[in-house]
């Protein structure tokens, strides 16, 4: 399983570790993935992700998976989300 975020491309940095001495070993920076069911108003079931932890509070602040996919450009969602999205604008335009 990739350690990238399904709704935002979040992925692994790289980066130093620095001492008080100034030495420098190589370490990774992860993103804080978290595994959700957000619930779909238009498609009426949830919808499990692995999402980061920022993701998550983007997705409330914005009003819901279903708001926050519509608004989401394609190039950072995940094939599965831009699945679900087209899903989700195809309901929207039926209604």
């Amino acid at each position: 399983m990739s350690r990238v975020c399904e709704l935002t491309g979040k992925a692994v940095m790289s980066g130093n570790n620095v001492s008080h001495a100034v030495n420098k070993t190589r370490r990774k920076f992860l993103p804080n993935l978290q595994q959700v069911s957000l619930p779909s108003e238009k498609l009426g079931k949830a919808l499990r992700f692995r999402i980061s932890a920022h993701a998550l509070r983007t997705v409330e602040h914005v009003g819901g998976i279903d708001a926050f996919l519509v608004k989401a450009k394609d190039a950072q969602l995940s094939p599965r989300a831009q699945k679900l999205k087209k899903q989700i604008t195809l309901k929207l335009a039926a209604s």
